[in-house]
This record gives structure tokens, sequence and C-alpha cells, in this order.
């Protein structure tokens, strides 16, 4: 029986430029997804979508002009994330947080940053780091004057961003973009600064100034009370908004 006749070199280009298009199509889509991600992320950590809300697709996907498939991978990788969450027959939700949540949270956060504080001070600061955690506290500072609490838990969590990439640490980076997104789903609670919060400022230049020295238990010390601070404060205003 005579071999299958070689292709010709006409066909060889178009299978080559299905191939292409293909790989074009499906990169296409994987960025627009990781926008929508961003996009609905942004939303979520700014309070856009209450506790409790629902987000549904069609919605999202006109609102954000685009079709449903990037919309419905991008609430896939949130849930994943932990910012959403997936109820059968039912649907996608923003989360409400418990005290539980909370507690779990700010756990997560301190074994993540005291691993960063360590290695930070025990090493080599990196060029520039002092100077930019004293240029966050101005900036939280003068947040804190106007009294405008979104921009005060965008400095906080800058602050604490910029130690943890000093640290070189890719996966730690990783964990912590999860659990800092999950703090800001807790201080969504939060419609104006706390009282008890307003002493907020000066627990982070403690911070900033420890970081530049060299004892490290001191530094965890404070950066503890730090967050027993935050999770008192999340916790009242928690049971204040479900009374």
């Amino acid at each position: 029986m005579p071999p299958d006749p070689t292709p010709s070199a006409a066909s060889a280009p178009s299978v080559s430029r299905a191939t292409s298009a293909r790989r074009t199509t499906s990169v296409h889509r994987t960025t627009l997804a990781s926008q929508v991600v961003e996009q609905i992320r942004s939303r979520l950590l700014t309070g856009t979508f209450p506790p409790g809300s629902q987000l549904g697709e069609a919605e999202l996907a006109e609102s954000l002009g685009v079709s449903r498939g990037p919309v419905r991978e991008a609430l896939a990788r949130l849930v994943h994330e932990g910012l959403l969450l997936s109820e059968p027959h039912r649907g996608v939700f923003v989360p409400l947080l418990g005290e539980a949540d909370v507690l779990d949270i700010y756990f997560a956060r301190e074994a993540l940053e005291a691993a960063a504080f360590r290695r930070v001070i025990t090493s080599p600061r990196p060029p520039g780091l002092l100077a930019a955690l004293d240029e966050t506290v101005d900036e939280l500072a003068r947040a804190t004057r106007k009294g405008d609490w979104s921009k005060v838990a965008d400095f906080d969590a800058r602050f604490h961003s910029l130690v943890i990439e000093a640290a070189g640490s890719p996966r730690l980076t990783r964990m912590f973009d999860t659990v800092i997104a999950e703090t800001r789903l807790c201080l969504n609670l939060q419609a104006d600064a706390d009282p008890a919060r307003l002493d907020l400022l000066d627990e982070h230049r403690e911070l900033a100034r420890l970081i530049a020295g060299d004892d490290v238990d001191a530094a965890l010390a404070a950066l503890a009370q730090h967050f027993e601070e935050a999770i008192v404060t999340v916790r009242n205003r928690l049971r204040a908004v479900r009374r």
C-alpha cells in the first residue's frame, strides 16, 4: 500500500497558522481573565461589593464590558484565593467574615511577618527600605489627620508589604498577598477609623524604628502587640455591625 502523501508546502503554513491562532486566542483569554481578576479584586478590597453580596457572572460581564468566560475564570481564581465563597446551587458570594476568620487571618499574618522581620533585621537592609518605610508612615500620618480610613488601610498594607518584599522570598510574598487581601476584607467593616486605632500611626513609627535596629525580640514583641490591637478593633467593629 503506498504511503500517505506528504503534506504539501501549501498546507503546512495553514496548520502552523491555525496552531498560532489557537495559542494567540489562549494567551488573550488568559490575559483578559487576569485583568478581570484585578478589577474584581480591586472592587472587593475597596468595599464596592459588601460582605454577603452575591456576584453574578452576567452583571459583572456587562459592567466590565467582557464576555462571561473571563468573568467565570476570574471568579474561580478569587474563590481559590479565599476572597470569594462559592456555594453549590447558589452562586458566588463575598464572604461574611466571623471572629474565627479574623483570628485566623491575623494568626497567619503574624507567622509570615515574624519570619520576614527576623530575616530583614538580621541581614543587610535592602537599599531604600528604611526611607520607604518612613515615607509610608508619613503618608499614613496624613491620611490619619484627614480621617481617610481607606487611605489609612492602603498605607498600613503598604508598610507591611515593604517588609515582606525586603525579606526576598517570592513564596512568602505570594502567601502574604493572599492574607493581606483577606485583611482588607476585615478592614472594610470599618467605614470610619475607630478612635481605638488612632494609635495605629504610633505603632507603625515604632515598628519602623525597630526594623532599623538590631533587636529582633523587641521587634517581634511589638509586631505581636500590633496585631493584638488590630484583632480587638476588628472584632469590636464586627460585633457592632451585626447587632
